[in-house]
């Protein structure tokens, strides 16, 4: 499996992310503003992960500006936001050898950092 990296292409924490990690063209990258996840990758991620809220980003603008906030999101619900709309994918999504590393926390970068390098 090739390693691949989901990412927004308008996100300056994503390009400093893969610059760090040195994302280079063994990776596939995906720039999900122009072509969002697919179905199947989302589905695997998510079970590899254990939730499709784990993949969720609450940060995005439309999470607040959509009242979901409020609402009690189930994973379907959560999974049909992330397929309808890119903004609530957290981001980077990293794939290295089949391992997922979601997010941009220091620790998780850190993490593939380590993987890449083994």
């Amino acid at each position: 499996m090739k390693n691949k990296i989901y990412y927004l292409s308008t996100c300056s924490t994503c390009l400093r992310i893969m610059n760090e990690l040195e994302i280079d063209d063994t990776f596939e990258k995906q720039d999900i503003k122009h072509e969002n996840i697919k179905e199947e990758d989302l589905d695997r991620i998510a079970k590899q992960i254990g939730s499709y809220e784990a993949l969720f980003s609450k940060r995005a603008m439309k999470y607040k500006s959509m009242g979901l906030k409020e609402k009690n999101l189930s994973e379907q619900d959560f999974r049909q936001l992330m397929l309808d709309e890119y903004t609530f994918l957290k981001r980077p999504f990293i794939l290295i050898d089949g391992e997922a590393f979601i997010g941009n926390a220091k620790k998780t970068v850190e993490a593939a950092k380590i993987k890449l390098n083994k």
